[in-house]
């Protein structure tokens, strides 16, 4: 086996299928397989992915029902994996056509891989522009500390991930991010494959979307003190609570909040702030005094 696919799966009966049509029309000459690693799902999901078997004869489902997460899921995907090499992905997006090949072979020359993301084709175009994701994005390299990229997406060693413990399962956000620096301080680079793409699906509603904004914000202290003994610079400060209303103000008696994506971006962005406040607070993190930047 040259690679094993993990794809982490919670109650996804509404979107599995997609996501198994496009492995089951993947081309590559050398052997691979891909695990569904069920979260605990009670919907239809399992007996669709049981119903797809003769689709795809290298489709296989593990138990990772033990503790809900994802990352409980993906690393009891990798601890059943039969190949040395892994790559993950996610049961509501739909990999493009050669990214099982793109995958397989950047593994061969890399150690840990980062794929492309596009949004267009599952989305909403207002949505798409709310997320400034118009043109895809892929790795993040422009990062203070390190790189890093969603677990929706990556590749890696199978060796380096057991030597890092996996994915934290105690991490409720922030654990594919955690994951990249944490490989990335033992040595090993994370490196961009462009060919290999996958269409993200967002979530379609703005109650969906504030509600994941803050409990994102709200974590992300946790996830910043963790860091911060590693040489995580100073990621949140005062001046932005301060200063966001403000120029939110400036923006609605200027006209430039004129539309559904600009009200919708400072509602997300609010949704992520008070959040944030909230995380600081219940996580006992100190924020910075004086912002170097601003936001846009």
């Amino acid at each position: 086996m040259k690679l094993s696919v993990i794809i982490p799966c919670f109650n996804a009966a509404e979107t599995i299928l997609e996501q198994l049509d496009a492995f089951a029309n993947q081309n590559w000459l050398e052997p691979w397989e891909l695990i569904i690693a069920d979260n605990g799902c009670t919907d239809e999901t399992i007996n669709i992915v049981e119903n797809y078997k003769k689709n795809l004869p290298n489709l296989r489902i593990v138990d990772a029902s033990k503790k809900k997460g994802p990352s409980h899921a993906r690393n009891v995907g990798a601890n059943a994996a039969k190949s040395e090499a892994l790559a993950f992905c996610d049961a509501d997006d739909i990999v493009e056509p050669g990214w099982v090949a793109a995958m397989g072979e950047a593994l061969s020359r890399h150690d840990f891989v980062g794929g492309r993301n596009e949004y267009l084709k599952l989305n909403e175009p207002w949505l798409v522009k709310n997320y400034g994701v118009e043109n895809g994005d892929g790795v993040t390299f422009d990062h203070p500390y390190l790189p890093y990229k969603g677990g929706g997406n990556m590749a890696i060693k199978r060796s380096i991930h057991l030597a890092v413990d996996g994915f934290d399962e105690t991490l409720v956000f922030h654990e594919d991010c955690d994951y990249c620096w944490k490989v990335q301080r033992t040595g090993v680079k994370l490196v961009e494959e462009p060919n290999a793409i996958i269409q993200i699906r967002l979530r379609p509603d703005i109650k969906g979307v504030l509600r994941r904004e803050h409990r994102w914000g709200m974590y992300e202290p946790l996830f910043y003190k963790r860091h911060r003994p590693f040489g995580l610079p100073q990621m949140i400060y005062w001046t932005t609570w301060i200063k966001a209303p403000v120029k939110f103000l400036l923006h609605l008696i200027t006209f430039k909040i004129r539309d559904k994506t600009t009200l919708n971006w400072w509602l997300k962005y609010f949704a992520y702030q008070a959040g944030l406040l909230k995380g600081c607070i219940l996580f006992r993190y100190a924020p910075g005094m004086f912002h170097p930047g601003e936001i846009q």
